[in-house]
């Protein structure tokens, strides 16, 4: 998954940048997805909020209250290595106006589930 970082570094273009960044980007995403490489994915708004502590009892307003840089979308990739997102996000024609990309490889399991299972293991071992 690519992860798109934004600071609104975008907010600093023209128009005539704007716009040519916007149709470098479509052509970009046509071509990945034509590739089979890449699920478009969505930009987020830069409001939420961040639930935490026991029971949800924390709400505040986020989802980056202490941070200037903030993920400002996502796009799923489907490729067989992280050297190949990598690669891929290399490509992506906004770095060369700003931003960064964090490319996160998608988990095949939960790691909560991972855990339960290991704990299982354990406590079946334990009464053998």
């Amino acid at each position: 998954m690519l992860l798109y970082r934004s600071d609104e570094w975008y907010k600093s273009l023209s128009r005539e940048e704007l716009l040519k960044l916007n149709n470098e980007n479509k052509i970009w995403i046509d071509r990945l997805t034509a590739q089979g490489k890449a699920t478009p994915g969505r930009a987020l708004e830069r409001r939420g909020a961040i639930v935490s502590g026991k029971n949800g009892r924390f709400v505040t307003d986020g989802p980056f209250a202490e941070s200037k840089e903030a993920i400002g979308g996502y796009l799923v990739l489907d490729v067989e290595t992280i050297d190949e997102a990598i690669a891929i996000a290399q490509s992506i024609p906004g770095l060369a106006y700003g931003g960064s990309i964090e490319v996160r490889p998608v988990a095949e399991e939960c790691p909560l589930d991972v855990r339960v299972r290991e704990l299982a293991q354990e406590e079946q071992l334990a009464t053998v």
